[in-house]
């Protein structure tokens, strides 16, 4: 039996006193088994649960998932403590050393009166900090472990800080429409690609687009199967509701 003591209420210190005690030999030999690659998924499907309860503008259902991000942090955190590379601590201090040195409006004598020039500042802060001499070290620093839409995103916004021409939505349009009349040769990728660069002249998010396109197929598919009739005949039309 471990010796635990349980309380009413517990705080962050205690969330790191039981990942130990779970990592411990005394511990949870599936706990023990993890190493960083093995609950990296973990990490992402606890992050998208976490959004999508932000999404929900559900604050219970936030609190929890929330927990589950921390732990998380908290878990690789330990698992570098056991290396003796680094803990929580460290971790604590480095985004706090970040927040203050990307913040110089607030902790420095630096001016930004608008959030445009706050995050002017960041970037230059962030490229200085990251050691990013060509705007190719910038690009190649946007994580490829994202999304691929949300990356493109980010790739089209950090191609045009360095100078890429713009073209018009009609461009962009003509762009994908020469690639969609090659029929089964077209590249699917040029398509995507030119459709997150219209997305960006509009000033929409592509990857809340089509998240919201989602939700609304799931919708109208849910009033379909409501609907009496043939299901077979009733899809014929479904994608012009769309």
């Amino acid at each position: 039996m471990i010796n635990f003591l349980r309380k009413e209420k517990y705080d962050v210190s205690d969330l790191v006193e039981i990942t130990k005690i779970l990592r411990s030999d005394e511990g949870c030999p599936w706990d023990r088994e993890q190493d960083h690659k093995s609950i990296r998924m973990n990490f992402i499907e606890e992050a998208f649960e976490a959004c999508e309860a932000i999404d929900n503008d559900d604050s219970v259902l936030l609190l929890e998932e929330l927990g589950d991000v921390l732990a998380q942090v908290v878990f690789h955190a330990e698992l570098e403590s056991e290396a003796g590379r680094f803990d929580l601590n460290d971790v604590a201090d480095g985004v706090c050393k970040k927040f203050i040195e990307r913040h110089p409006h607030v902790f420095g004598d630096v001016s930004a009166e608008t959030s445009e020039e706050v995050l002017r500042n960041w970037d230059d802060i962030k490229r200085r900090e990251k050691k990013h001499k060509t705007h190719f070290s910038a690009m190649d620093s946007v994580a490829r472990s994202l999304p691929s839409l949300m990356r493109a995103e980010k790739l089209l916004g950090k191609a045009k800080k360095a100078g890429l021409p713009q073209k018009s939505i009609e461009e962009y349009a003509k762009k994908i429409s020469d690639e969609l009349a090659r029929g089964e040769a077209m590249d699917i990728g040029t398509v995507l690609l030119n459709t997150v660069a219209i997305s960006r002249l509009l000033g929409q998010n592509p990857e809340q687009a089509l998240d919201s396109k989602n939700e609304k197929l799931l919708r109208e598919f849910k009033k379909l199967e409501k609907m009496d009739g043939e299901l077979s005949i009733l899809l014929s039309d479904f994608e012009d509701k769309l």
